[in-house]
């Protein structure tokens, strides 16, 4: 197919600028939201055993011990009856968890989450009562997929989230315009990893490559992004057509309040949730303003063969008492197509649509995202700094920045990891002063940010070249030390940490160790062979003079 040369050139600019402008933020997003695909895996390896939420054995309780549970902390404990409970019944023990501070919608750090068991002695209407600060490693993970880590909000949601809606839209763009200027060649160059031309050449090929082979997949998570980040301004914008009618259905307005000791067994409710939906199974209950004129109960309804609005599940609202089912709840009535659209709106973006082969599938071609980003800064740099005899300081800072911000971010969430295991699994955290450090939440925080600000410095002082094989190398040696972290806690604290029950995070630290490796090696091997003048070329001076030369170069 021809394309006339004007109209590639204008194309060619526009994919250029929107990628460089979109693509460090989009990159944090990327590789965060590949991990958010494990999340719950990523937060079980990090947090002891008798304290992971979702700790599921394949035998859980039986359900009268959850309905002596549930009756039983209804009468005795007042604030999860205020506050709100909820209680996951794939776990092998009943437990009820309620905050005593904070709230699940909330990113707060200082979050306390009560749990109430049942007493194992001869008095079974007796409860044990537990509280501990809430470890909320996933939802670190969660932050910086959904802002790239950008702080601070506007109106209920964070600022970040609009910044990359944004970037979402200059990531759109680039995407139509990669296709308009692959089209002439497509057909030609389309497989060809031409490796005997350069690593220039290999790179633009490896970038043209993941680009087309994964452009649905693109498509569909910039579209989604953008309605996420943005959906309260459509909302607002279709208020003048709507006037005073309400924009969704309004229920009729509740008569009375309802009280705990009208609530219906468990197994009745659960029952007709099952009868909503017999191709979902109802796992995990939440339970709100039980005591008000308007208490609801929503229900996580698995499906794992099925399109599902959560990342691994559905949500299904009902009355707890009349066990009338709500709005808001997915749809499988036909004419839901509201519904169904929001519905399968979010299956996409989550990958929530075939089951463990998605979520391996989303996985891998979040990764692949985030080094089409990389790559298409770095087929940048090259190009310019190959049309300047000299580099210039905005192309060095452009480098660093590339460097700095895609290396550097990986490397704060390894090693808060790797610091959030070893801190909570010695004790540590409980000993050391401040609430900084007794909380392990503001140790994530001050581990992320500090590693990542501190490798964005230490490239603009080294220089992108000696950074990329140095950040390669600590990424090496970090992922490493993973499993070792994992059997010398469960040497440490067998009844704590089982190396078995986490030992598919550990393997796949090791991949990745691997991977950086050779990423080192083949940094090392490119920085020898570059042009003395070269950007990715190691300077004989000292190390300060990278920051020098780039200071003293014209702009």
């Amino acid at each position: 197919m021809k394309v006339r040369a004007d109209i590639l050139r204008t194309y060619q600019s526009l994919h250029t600028w929107t990628g460089i402008c979109a693509g460090l933020l989009l990159f944090i997003g990327f590789y965060a939201g590949s991990l958010t695909m494990f999340k719950h895996q990523l937060q079980q390896w990090i947090t002891p055993t008798v304290s992971v939420a979702g700790d599921h054995n394949p035998m859980p309780a039986p359900l009268r011990d959850w309905q002596t549970l549930l009756d039983t902390t209804l009468q005795q404990q007042a604030l999860a009856l205020q506050a709100g409970f909820t209680l996951d019944l794939r776990e092998s023990a009943p437990v009820i968890r309620w905050y005593s501070q904070g709230n699940a919608r909330e990113l707060r750090l200082d979050n306390q989450l009560s749990e109430a068991r049942l007493n194992a002695s001869s008095q079974p209407q007796q409860i044990v009562l537990q509280q501990h600060t809430e470890n909320r490693f996933a939802d670190l993970l969660d932050y910086l997929h959904r802002s790239a880590g950008i702080g601070g909000e506007i109106g209920h949601d964070q600022a970040g989230v609009y910044v990359l809606g944004i970037a979402a839209v200059l990531y759109f763009l680039a995407l139509v315009s990669g296709v308009v200027i692959l089209l002439p060649t497509l057909t030609k160059t389309f497989f060809a990893l031409r490796t005997s031309k350069g690593s220039s050449r290999f790179w633009l090929d490896s970038h043209n490559l993941v680009g087309i082979a994964s452009l649905p997949f693109h498509l569909i998570i910039a579209w989604t992004v953008i309605v996420f980040a943005f959906h309260d301004l459509i909302y607002d914008g279709l208020t003048p057509f709507y006037g005073d009618t309400p924009m969704f259905a309004q229920g009729e307005p509740p008569r009375q309040s309802y009280d705990v000791a009208s609530l219906p067994p468990l197994a009745q409710q659960l029952a007709a949730a099952q009868a909503y939906s017999p191709a979902h199974k109802p796992v995990h209950l939440s339970y709100m303003r039980l005591n008000s004129r308007s208490p609801v109960v929503i229900i996580q309804m698995l499906n794992p063969d099925g399109m599902v609005r959560g990342p691994d599940a559905d949500y299904l609202y009902m009355h707890p008492y009349t066990l009338e089912i709500q709005p808001f709840t997915f749809s499988n009535q036909p004419g839901a197509d509201y519904g169904k659209t929001v519905m399968g709106l979010f299956a996409l973006h989550y990958g929530s649509y075939a089951g463990d082969w998605g979520r391996w599938g989303y996985f891998v071609m979040g990764l692949f995202g985030a080094f089409l980003f990389y790559s298409g800064n770095l087929l940048w740099l090259d190009k310019r700094s190959q049309k300047q005899q000299q580099v210039s300081r905005s192309t060095r800072v452009m480098a660093a920045l590339t460097v700095g911000v895609s290396l550097g971010s990986m490397l704060a969430v390894v090693l808060t990891l790797l610091s959030g295991k070893l801190l909570g699994g010695n004790g540590l955290s409980e000993n050391l002063p401040g609430a900084l450090l007794s909380n392990l939440n503001y140790a994530y925080l001050v581990s992320y940010y500090s590693v990542f600000v501190v490798f964005v410095v230490w490239t603009f002082w080294q220089g992108a070249a000696r950074a990329a094989y140095q950040g390669l190398l600590l990424l090496t040696v970090s992922c490493a030390a993973l499993p070792f972290a994992s059997l010398y806690l469960q040497w440490r604290q067998p009844d704590l940490y089982a190396f078995s029950s986490t030992a598919g995070v550990d393997l796949m630290a090791l991949l990745f160790a691997t991977i950086f490796a050779f990423a080192a090696y083949k940094t090392q091997q490119r920085q020898h062979k570059a042009a003395l003048h070269s950007l990715w070329s190691l300077p004989a001076a000292p190390v300060h003079s990278a920051v020098t030369s780039s200071l003293e170069s014209p702009g």
